[in-house]
């Protein structure tokens, strides 16, 4: 039987930074050197995946200092004079203040069971965020208090810790294959990937449109 829910946060509850690292990106393109600006984007996602991947334990950095160091790295292989800090800081702003996806207020009231959000994030921005949409959790677990990132295990282990839950007591629910699916599937949650852009859905995997779906799906689950 589920007893509680464990939710993804950015890209699941609320929208992704898409929209400012377009900016950003732009910005760099107008200030670099750089004949096509897809190069951009592609660059700085690998710098920050090559720190991230190895970002736990003794070595962990916050998620806010990886997305500094990637951006910085980025500025200098394009030649950009544009400021690292002032970039930074127009996504910092939008993880505090992010839109919230039109049902996930309704998700939070409507659950039957306790909703816990697990997330890559820092937690005072975290908990910005959610003060700011007068979301009510059970909890919250981030990559700071883990000193680890989904996929992981120490995230979700510590979720199930505090929470005083069994794997098999939980779905986890989140809009990444990598951190969310395949990252529950490592600690024996069962996952839902939350699919809203009907992308392909990879075999052996299930998956929901929005998240009002998960408590239909909650709810057979308890009928079981």
């Amino acid at each position: 039987m589920t007893k509680a829910l464990f939710v993804d946060f950015y890209g699941t509850v609320v929208h992704e930074d898409g929209e400012v690292i377009k900016k950003i990106t732009q910005i760099i393109y107008d200030t670099g050197k750089v004949e096509n600006k897809s190069e951009i984007g592609s660059f700085w996602w690998k710098e920050f995946q090559d720190i991230f991947l190895n970002s736990y334990g003794d070595s962990f950095e916050t998620q806010r200092e990886l997305e500094r160091m990637s951006l910085k790295h980025t500025l200098e292989k394009f030649g950009s004079n544009a400021d690292v800090e002032e970039l930074s800081n127009a996504m910092f702003e939008h993880w505090m203040k992010p839109p919230i996806f039109e049902e996930s207020k309704d998700f939070f009231d409507k659950s039957s069971v306790p909703i816990y959000i697990v997330s890559n994030i820092d937690r005072k921005d975290i908990e910005k965020a959610i003060e700011y949409h007068g979301l009510k959790p059970a909890g919250v677990f981030t990559s700071e208090d883990a000193r680890s990132y989904k996929p992981r295990k120490e995230l979700f282990e510590l979720a199930l810790r505090n929470a005083k839950l069994k794997p098999e007591e939980v779905i986890h629910i989140g809009d990444s294959i990598s951190s969310d699916v395949n990252g529950a599937d490592l600690v024996g949650i069962k996952a839902l990937w939350l699919n809203r852009f009907n992308k392909k859905i990879p075999e052996g995997v299930d998956s929901i449109s929005n998240l009002l779906e998960a408590l239909d799906v909650l709810s057979g689950n308890s009928e079981e």
